[in-house]
């Protein structure tokens, strides 16, 4: 009896040194494509700072450019996400890195509104499929004891990239005048074309599947490959139009909706508060950093409290309350101390359940029908992002303040948090 104990938890130890050698292969490389895919997204609410100016938009005209991206990206997430099933994860996540970098290189030479909401129109399309084709990518290498710890390493991504994101936005702002170019031009460029450089990486360095994988040993893919092979799904999904008209899918797709709606309206309006109080440029990539600092830690642990305790779906409904407490807070006080203290919890929330909402899908999605279902719930979910931005500058413009908006986005995640009792109804039921 003890040779057999000792024989198991041998073959555990084992596993888990393979699947760390897995991590450390596939997670640098996606982390720091989402971190620039999130930085490309995103970096428009520091180039407005100047931009706006220059080429002549008003709240409600950017508004409109920052979150038109979406749209297009929404649009286009099913199709792009049934390419990569038939050619390969790889060779597409590449392709749409390579693509959404020198889209986002070429946003320094919009000239006015209509060449604004073109090139995100672009971006959006190039990027399309990004974040539910890695999630697939995840789903053919990690079974679910290892998924949520590496979707919270990968979901961890927001708040880094925001954490980085300010004071480097903010660092080449100052990089006026050279080459005939303004801050903000050299901002598109330098922060869009390393997307090119990953895009090569991941080319050169990943595979899309464990039993493609040459740089593990025989042994090794037949540890990854058995261990995914006998992780059991509730009900599986496999067929793609089947994934779509679940109900469990049309759920996750609204509570994603809601919590993306109050992320990207903070991201990307979160410079243009902080200028509200008379913050110099240099101070507001400094500031915007912190509530993203706190958002990096909290990911972490409450990903590390999930797989302790595998209730996901009552950690999502808690995540989702916590940021919208946080968005009321900083609506309640409008000093800049308690305004940040507000939205620092507010993002606590929000990006704790990004990384806890993604382990969920892969428990019934399988096959074709997790390359379209992921896609589907990240396409509607990722409107969001385009009603987000539009809804804050349609009410700044309205009221004069964002605290209107950020009411509106509070509201949002309250919805998000009562639509993970529903999905709790409904996975009972399958």
């Amino acid at each position: 009896m003890s040779s057999a104990v000792d024989v198991s938890l041998q073959a555990a130890d084992r596993e888990a040194e393979v699947f760390r050698k897995v991590a450390f292969r596939v997670l640098p490389l996606m982390v720091a494509a989402f971190v620039i895919s999130y930085i490309d997204r995103t970096n428009v609410g520091f180039a407005a700072l100047n931009m706006n100016r220059d080429i002549g938009l008003t709240e409600l005209t950017f508004g409109w450019g920052a979150g038109i991206l979406f749209f297009s990206y929404c649009a286009f997430e099913v199709p792009s996400n049934i390419a990569l099933y038939r050619f390969g994860a790889r060779r597409w996540i590449a392709r749409i890195m390579i693509t959404w970098g020198l889209v986002a290189a070429a946003t320094a030479f919009v000239v006015g509104p209509y060449s604004f909401y073109a090139l995100r129109f672009l971006l959006g399309v190039a990027e399309a499929g990004f974040t539910p084709g890695v999630m697939y990518f995840f789903v053919a290498w990690f079974p679910a004891r290892y998924r949520t710890r590496a979707l919270s390493v990968f979901q961890m991504s927001v708040p880094l990239a925001s954490l980085v994101s300010g004071p480097l936005s903010s660092a080449i702002l100052q990089i006026e005048g050279v080459w005939g170019l303004a801050g903000w031009q050299w901002l598109f460029i330098i922060e869009g074309l390393p997307a090119v450089v990953i895009g090569l990486l991941v080319l050169r360095y990943l595979s899309d599947t464990p039993q493609q994988a040459t740089w593990l040993s025989e042994e090794e893919r037949e540890i990854v490959v058995k261990a995914i092979e006998a992780e059991k799904r509730e009900r599986p999904v496999h067929r793609l139009w089947s994934a779509l008209a679940d109900r469990r899918v049309l759920i996750l797709a609204g509570i994603q909706f809601g919590f993306t709606i109050g992320s990207y309206a903070v991201g990307i309006w979160l410079p243009l508060i902080l200028k509200s109080h008379g913050l110099s440029n240099t101070a507001i990539g400094l500031v915007a950093a912190l509530p993203y600092l706190f958002g990096c830690i909290a990911t972490m642990l409450w990903s590390w409290l999930v797989d302790k305790t595998g209730r996901r779906i009552l950690n999502l409904a808690l995540a989702c309350t916590v940021g919208a407490i946080g968005l009321c807070i900083s609506v309640v006080f409008q000093s800049l101390e308690l305004g940040l203290v507000g939205l620092s919890i507010a993002l606590v929330g929000i990006t704790s359940a990004r990384g806890i909402f993604w382990s969920i899908p892969p428990r019934f999605l399988t096959g074709l029908g997790a390359a379209g279902g992921l896609a589907f719930i990240n396409s509607i979910g990722t409107l969001g992002g385009f009603f987000g931005p539009v809804t804050m500058g349609w009410l700044k413009q309205a009221t004069g303040s964002f605290q209107a908006g950020l009411g509106a986005m509070a509201g949002f995640l309250l919805l998000s948090a009562l639509l993970t009792q529903l999905l709790q109804m409904s996975m009972r039921q399958e």
